[in-house]
């Protein structure tokens, strides 16, 4: 028999709200987080917005000691710690002494898309000046892929599985969905899962070249994001990271854990770059696939699910998505789920996007909401073809979500889809 899986604990750090309350207040209230980012206006970035959450140097200390955060620069690590670690505490793990064994059927995979980039740069630098020897003892964990589960590691005593996962924007939902797998097949108890996104200029630049996020809102950032708007003008750069913390039923009924929701199950592909798929563009087909496959490995039908949280970026694929969730579902008009985008409120948090909008999903199915659309007004002709208005609320909704699914579509082709379900 498969075990059945839930969520006993999470934790985020996103540009709207760093820690659960602030977060949920935020997503009630449709409160934006993208700001004005100066050192792209010196750099002369087309771009000059982002979503950075703001973490204060008395908060880093909750979380990380003087010694630790001394030659620290990687804002993905502290963004991930930050996270993973009120996941931890939301779930009441208790985390062993030093002098005791490492929970054993506890593991971590904590996914990103870079890690130090500061760092890197750093280093190279002092290298390039004949520094090697003042590069600091923390330049490798900085800069490793794994940092984040390396860091999460030590602190929380994890003895199970411990490793990173990378599938850009995909990254985060495919990390839930590889813990749960780790948990459904009986090789650990508990999973730490998430992902992490960094900040700045050496991140966000490659995109700025590929003109792909908006320029046009400089003077006004919390209007800059506009997932399914016919005046969107390419998605705003985000960072921060979302975590949960997935147990066996069995386990978190014996101990007396709180359940925010169930992980029904769910689905990674590739479209393999053929049809219209390419290292940035979707193919459909595979993003169709992606959700099907989901939905039977759920063990649910289509008809079931109430609501959806959508990749929606704010770019020319928006009303492309809208149109492969309703071949996905078989469902237009209507009948097609509730439908939101956490980005107009966060800007595209990248590898992070996955984990923090799951959170958001989960958040609202336990206080029984569905968060504001902001700033799409103007919804795109395309999008309001295929489903109503009213199924893209852009005013909050009270109601309870018994089933909802989280998508996340990535560049390279690759997708993922999970599956919750209220408990």
């Amino acid at each position: 028999m498969k075990k059945r899986v839930v969520i006993t604990g999470m934790g985020v750090c996103a540009p709207n709200g760093v820690g659960l309350d602030a977060f949920t207040h935020s997503l009630k209230n449709g409160v934006s987080g993208i700001t004005f980012q100066p050192d792209m206006e010196t750099l002369k970035f087309s771009c000059q917005v982002g979503g950075v959450p703001i973490v204060t140097e008395e908060k880093k200390r909750e979380y990380f000691t003087d010694l630790q955060l001394r030659n620290f620069s990687s804002n993905s690590i502290l963004y991930g710690v930050m996270a993973g670690m009120d996941a931890i505490t939301a779930a009441g793990i208790k985390i062993p002494e030093k002098d005791e064994a490492p929970l054993w059927d506890l593991g971590i995979i904590f996914g990103v898309a870079t890690s130090g980039v500061e760092k890197f740069r750093e280093s190279i630098y002092k290298i390039d000046e004949g520094k090697v020897r003042r590069l600091g003892s923390t330049a490798v964990v900085q800069t490793m892929m794994s940092g984040v589960s390396a860091y999460l590691s030590g602190m929380i005593g994890a003895g199970n599985i411990v490793t990173t996962n990378s599938a850009a924007c995909a990254t985060g939902t495919e990390a839930i969905l590889m813990g749960y797998e780790r948990i459904v097949n009986g090789h650990a108890t508990q999973m730490l899962c998430g992902s992490s996104g960094e900040n700045g200029p050496y991140i966000w630049g490659g995109f700025d070249a590929m003109k792909v996020i908006s320029y046009k809102n400089n003077n006004a950032p919390e209007n800059a994001s506009r997932p399914m708007s016919a005046t969107a003008a390419g998605f705003v750069p985000g960072s921060g990271a979302g975590a949960l913390l997935l147990e066996s039923l069995e386990s978190a009924e014996a101990r007396g854990a709180k359940i925010y929701a169930e992980v029904l199950g769910g689905a990674i592909n590739s479209g393999g770059h053929r049809g219209e798929g390419s290292m940035t563009a979707p193919n459909n087909i595979a993003v169709q696939r992606c959700i099907a496959s989901a939905i039977k490995n759920a063990g649910i039908e289509a008809d079931e699910v109430d609501y959806i949280n959508g990749h929606l970026t704010a770019t020319v694929k928006d009303p492309v998505e809208i149109s492969n969730w309703v071949a996905a579902l078989g469902r237009k008009g209507d009948d097609f789920p509730y439908i939101n985008s956490l980005k107009g409120m966060t800007g595209h948090c990248l590898a992070a996007s996955g984990s923090i909008e799951a959170v958001s999903t989960v958040l609202q199915m336990e206080h029984n909401f569905i968060f504001p659309n902001i700033n799409c007004e103007d919804l795109h002709p395309e999008i309001t073809t295929l489903i109503p208005e009213d199924k893209i609320p852009r005013e909050r909704i009270d109601t309870v979500i018994k089933t909802a699914v989280k998508a996340s579509f990535g560049f390279g082709d690759v997708n993922a889809c999970v599956i919750f379900r209220k408990k």
